[in-house]
């Protein structure tokens, strides 16, 4: 009984426009909530592609346009959904593979190199509808690893689930694997080895199945430089009215074995609540786990705050407080179009909603 009345409050938590009303149960009288206004319906999506600084102090013409088409792309697979009255999550799910396979992306095919020459992948998923979500870490032969934050999600009991284990219940669901070979890039490879030498730290050998080095095919393949802290994400609200998020990264270039940022964790990279609104995030993982970023902006829409003006209180106020705190997020609100944040030089990122022109940022 304590928990069917739990659920029964938590359903008349005070919100705008909501009228009251009593309706009589077996065991008393409970407030019943009705809306006085039928919220906006109209589906929306917006997605990122990672937020930093050297793609935008030296991108040329040539590489902001297949950064575009990438962006394009993606956006594209996540609004085919939702105009087809699809649920957000399903729509960010498509968004987030889309970009994982893009190869000029920091995740999936693309994804940066750990110290050892391996790519160690992370992802996550959250439904704003039931609050239900999951992610994985340090994930190495998935191809779509947001596909397998999906389903330790529905499949599991599980919130995270990282490494060997993960890897072994991706198979048992039947995920696509690839080989090290598949998600290498000879570009971010080249990324790799500079940050290496940097640190004075040995290089390893390339990975198995990869041909010796030669000369970066950017223009054949759409591989471009310095992208060492990207991170791709998406949110989504469907024709039902709820939400969803999703982030997916290869995390950052010549990390420990082992490390693990945000991108998994509900709360800290990813976050979705149908009450507030729904966030992925792009940036140094370290700060964002520290301030629970995501969870931070949602529960300020949660409590009446904008989307917008939560989004900048946390990434241009609380991070920075933190040094190195750098990043950026967008966020999907119950109504309205989705809105975006970042205090870097740029933020790959791109929006639709319902009966508008898609809108791509690169610049």
């Amino acid at each position: 009984m304590y928990s069917s009345l739990k659920f029964l409050r938590s359903l008349c938590e005070p919100r705008p426009g909501w009228l009251f009303g009593v309706v009589p149960l077996v065991f008393g009288v409970v407030p019943l909530c009705l809306p006085a206004q039928v919220p906006d319906k109209s589906w929306a999506i917006a997605i990122h592609g990672g937020a930093g600084e050297a793609e935008w102090l030296n991108m040329d013409a040539a590489t902001a346009g297949v950064y575009r088409a990438g962006l394009e792309r993606a956006l594209a697979a996540g609004t085919a959904i939702l105009n087809a009255h699809g649920s957000a999550t399903d729509a960010v799910q498509a968004a987030v593979e889309t970009l994982e396979d893009s190869r000029i992306f920091n995740a999936g095919r693309g994804a940066a190199f750990a110290a050892d020459g391996t790519n160690e992948m992370d992802a996550s998923i959250m439904n704003g509808f039931d609050e239900s979500g999951a992610g994985v870490a340090c994930v190495h032969a998935t191809r779509h690893p947001i596909a397998l934050a999906r389903a330790v999600m529905e499949h599991t009991p599980y919130v995270l689930m990282v490494g060997a284990g993960a890897d072994a219940f991706s198979k048992q669901q039947r995920l696509e694997q690839q080989p090290p070979s598949f998600f290498f890039t000879e570009t971010r490879w080249r990324e790799f080895e500079g940050v290496m030498r940097e640190k004075h730290l040995p290089i390893p050998k390339r990975p198995a199945g990869v041909p010796t080095a030669g000369q970066p095919s950017a223009r054949l393949e759409g591989e471009f430089f310095a992208h060492r802290f990207g991170t791709v994400g998406a949110v989504a609200r469907d024709s039902a009215g709820h939400l969803a998020a999703a982030t997916s990264t290869g995390g950052m270039q010549g990390k420990l074995p082992g490390r693990v940022g945000d991108s998994p964790i509900l709360g800290a990279g990813t976050y979705a609540d149908d009450g507030g609104c729904a966030i992925s995030g792009t940036g140094v993982g370290e700060y964002f786990i520290r301030l629970s970023l995501a969870h931070s902006i949602g529960e300020l829409c949660r409590s009446g705050v904008d989307e917008q003006k939560a989004a900048d209180r946390l990434i241009h106020e609380e991070l920075p407080k933190l040094p190195g705190g750098e990043g950026g997020v967008i966020v999907m609100g119950r109504t309205g179009a989705p809105v975006w944040s970042n205090n870097t030089v740029g933020m790959f990122h791109a929006r639709q909603v319902e009966g508008r022109e898609p809108e791509v940022w690169v610049k």
